[in-house]
């Protein structure tokens, strides 16, 4: 039941947020219709996206489910087993792609 209404709640923070746009939108077209500038969007806009951040961050949250404790000693979430040597490990990583020795000179 708890997450049905968590699914519901973000729901309708994607309605608002798009509503924001909507409205944000139509506030554009009258200022360009008034010849008026636009400097940025109505006090009421910019309270509802501050309500959406708030709902989608619920509904980020707990819809996903509860967090588990990941147990270290596991075989499941063994991924690699490391040597017992750590001092020799070399990694493939993007650096290898520039030159070992700088033959920069100075004039």
């Amino acid at each position: 039941m708890a997450k049905s209404m968590s699914f519901i709640v973000g729901v309708i923070a994607v309605l608002m947020l798009s509503h924001a746009a909507y409205s944000t939108i139509q506030y554009r077209a009258l200022l360009k219709i008034t010849e008026d500038e636009f400097s940025g969007p109505p006090f009421e806009v910019v309270v509802e996206l501050a309500l959406v951040l708030i709902l989608s961050l619920f509904a980020g949250l707990t819809v996903p489910g509860n967090f588990r404790s990941i147990l270290p000693d596991s075989d499941e979430n063994r991924v690699v087993s490391l040597p017992s040597n750590m001092n020799f490990m070399i990694f493939n990583h993007r650096g290898k792609a520039f030159p070992t020795e700088a033959d920069l000179k100075l004039k």
